[in-house]
């Protein structure tokens, strides 16, 4: 009977003691999964609690507000200046008999670049040479006012049909063939001219530009285009030509902003000494500017997580929030720009990526 007792006792022992243990592990569990804590705000952000050991393993560091410098930098690429480029179009129906020049030659204003075959020419050509006929035979004030109106309009014909003022003045006979020149001097962008190709009025012949100045068509951050004003002097270096700065200003900025980028596209007039400005060059730009201030944290503190970068700022004793920033490139290395979310003096978190997969962990996401 006495051992009976013993045995239940040991019995009652053992599982009482198996139940301490299992309460125990229990416990551990609670206490791993209870730090951090989650608390979900209303406002959509939300705030993880930690326990003081495991807080103390964080790093934090503060938000600082920095001078900015002088001159703001930013990337471009080298552009026509559209007003210096000039499209030749045909204006009259007929054939192309000659072509003197091709893509990206070199033309001078007014030198030939084709010749033309239109019937259209060859009726002009005998309207003013009647009107040259009618303006030299004596008559009345009023014959001769009249023969002076025709061949001014004769004239105006030619040159609305393209001729220039050397081609008209020396027309000795019609002819259906005419030399077409260059309106301005520069480079062939574009030769849609072949030998033998049917014209016909409005047709796009030839493309010509000039590289004397050109744009430079950069993109400023919206939260630095305040500085930028029209006028500012800039420089410009190329990868071509690392050694060697190009001079300009700004001469346009856009009235509109990208909505995906938040920045604005300027256009800047760049002198182009020697040529050596091409288009599709990329550029590094610096715009002189007035100083002013920004925000910088080290990169750590901030976490990309699906479309949008997080920091994790302290707002209590062992509390952190995660709050959605908006950031930018920094000319220091390992430091990121603020440009909203935070304040001058805030603590973040500079252990984001860890915090950030705490943070999915305890909502039970994978990150």
């Amino acid at each position: 009977m006495k051992c009976l007792r013993i045995h239940a006792f040991v019995g009652m022992t053992a599982i009482l003691a198996a139940s301490l243990m299992t309460g125990c592990h229990k416990k551990a569990e609670d206490d791993v999964q209870s730090s951090p804590q989650l608390i979900e705000k209303g406002d959509g952000h939300s705030l993880l609690i930690f326990k003081p050991e495991d807080y103390a393993d964080l790093s934090a560091a503060v938000v600082e507000e920095v001078e900015l410098p002088g001159v703001l930098e930013t990337t471009g690429q080298v552009t026509f200046d559209d007003r210096l480029v000039k499209s030749i179009s045909s204006r009259v129906q007929g054939r192309i008999e000659a072509v003197n020049v091709s893509l990206w030659d070199t033309v001078t204003a007014g030198q030939p670049i084709m010749v033309v075959f239109s019937p259209d020419f060859m009726s002009a050509q005998e309207e003013y040479a009647q009107a040259q006929s009618s303006s030299v035979v004596h008559g009345s004030q009023a014959y001769a006012d009249l023969a002076a109106w025709m061949l001014t309009a004769a004239k105006r014909k030619l040159e609305l049909l393209g001729m220039s003022e050397s081609d008209i003045v020396a027309i000795s006979s019609a002819t259906p063939t005419v030399v077409m020149r260059a309106p301005i001097g520069g480079t062939i962008l574009q030769n849609q001219s072949m030998v033998g190709q049917a014209i016909n009025p409005g047709d796009m012949l030839y493309q010509v530009g000039t590289l004397d100045k050109v744009w430079i068509t950069a993109d400023v951050y919206e939260v630095d285009l305040a500085k930028v004003k029209v006028g500012q002097r800039l420089e410009a270096v190329t990868t071509t030509y690392p050694d060697e700065v190009f001079h300009g200003e700004v001469s346009r900025i856009s009235p509109s902003i990208d909505p995906n980028l938040h920045t604005a596209q300027i256009k800047c007039e760049m002198d182009n000494p020697g040529l050596k400005l091409k288009p599709q060059m990329l550029a590094k730009v610096s715009i002189i500017v007035n100083p002013g201030r920004a925000l910088v944290v080290p990169q750590r503190a901030v976490a990309f997580d699906g479309n949008a970068y997080y920091a994790f700022v302290e707002t209590a004793p062992n509390t952190v929030e995660r709050r959605k920033v908006e950031i930018s490139s920094w000319n220091e290395e390992n430091y990121a720009r603020i440009l909203s979310g935070l304040h001058p003096g805030q603590r973040v978190i500079t252990e984001s990526l860890k915090v950030n997969a705490l943070y999915h962990g305890v909502r039970g996401e994978s990150y």
